[in-house]
């Protein structure tokens, strides 16, 4: 009884916070929650019918077998290679980039035009990749394309980009980075704006220079969250961001070479095979093997600098 009092006292003083968390803990109930049960479609040969609940139940347990389509197809190797290649690229230079434009936006001494500057940035975050697809094919495109015209008019032969795996990984990277790196460069600039201003001027006094007041204080000082960042990307590192893979490449089969990861492997499997099972295991696969990643990350960081891990 104590305790129960306790904990109404506990949410009285902090009511106010807990309703601005609330939106947010109502949203991961509904969509993150409470569909885990549907997890048993991945050890079963499920079988549609009006009743989605009942059909989980009623539908015959087959263990691992929809784990083989991942395991034992031809492409299993080249999609989690793709897969594991493209994140690490993303992360680490996601990471740096967003670090960096952080730091230049903070260095701004016009407010406004930093304002316009990080406006900029942010916009792509809102496209759709469908949209980001058309932009992308209006500098390749073989006939009209940007690069193309450029490439003719100073004399070489135009490209077939779309047939061509040489430059895709180099071009998603890119979109990628475009893309998400205003984003990204949010988190950062909030962690530099609260750092104590007290820092820099005892810096200015003893004659810092701006590059030696970014090396020695503004970094040291958003590492955490650096640190804290980098734990909860590599938990996605099996994800892939299927709108990048799928639309920017516009699904050409020239590329599913070097375009071809978990995602779009899965959604192709399962227009043609129509299995559900198999692409719950795919996605039951990509968070167990993610949330393991992110605790090994997470202990390891703890052996280095136990303040600066996770958890």
């Amino acid at each position: 009884m104590k305790g129960l009092l306790r904990w109404l006292k506990l949410v009285g003083r902090n009511k106010a916070l807990l309703l601005m968390v609330l939106p947010g803990f109502v949203w991961f109930l509904l969509f993150c929650y409470l569909p885990m049960p549907g997890a048993l479609i991945a050890f079963k040969d499920y079988q549609f019918s009006r009743d989605g609940f009942l059909a989980s139940i009623e539908s015959k347990w087959v263990g691992f077998k929809n784990f083989e389509y991942l395991f034992k197809t031809e492409d299993a190797y080249l999609i989690v290679r793709n897969t594991l290649l493209y994140n690490a690229a993303f992360i680490i230079l996601g990471t740096l980039f967003a670090v960096l434009v952080a730091i230049v936006i903070s260095e701004i001494a016009n407010k406004k035009l930093a304002k316009i500057y990080q406006t900029g940035m942010f916009l792509p975050h809102f496209l759709s990749w469908v949209i980001v697809s058309y932009f992308v094919f209006s500098f390749l495109s073989v006939d009209k394309g940007v690069l193309n015209q450029f490439l003719t008019w100073i004399g070489a032969d135009p490209e077939f980009w779309y047939t061509e795996t040489k430059f895709w990984p180099y071009i998603l990277i890119i979109v990628n980075l475009w893309k998400g790196v205003g984003y990204g460069s949010v988190i950062y600039l909030a962690a530099i704006v609260g750092i104590d201003k007290s820092y820099f001027e005892a810096a200015m006094i003893d004659g810092a220079s701006k590059w030696q007041q970014i090396r020695n204080i503004t970094i040291p000082m958003i590492t955490p969250i650096i640190v804290i960042m980098f734990i909860l990307a590599v938990g996605g590192i099996f994800r892939a961001d299927f709108g990048l893979f799928y639309q920017v490449p516009r699904d050409t089969g020239a590329l599913y070479s070097v375009t071809n990861v978990i995602d779009t492997f899965v959604y192709r499997g399962l227009k043609v095979t129509g299995n559900i099972g198999m692409s719950t295991a795919a996605g039951l696969y990509q968070s167990v093997v993610g949330f393991i990643l992110v605790l090994v990350t997470n202990f390891i960081v703890r052996k280095i600098n136990k303040e600066q891990a996770l958890f």
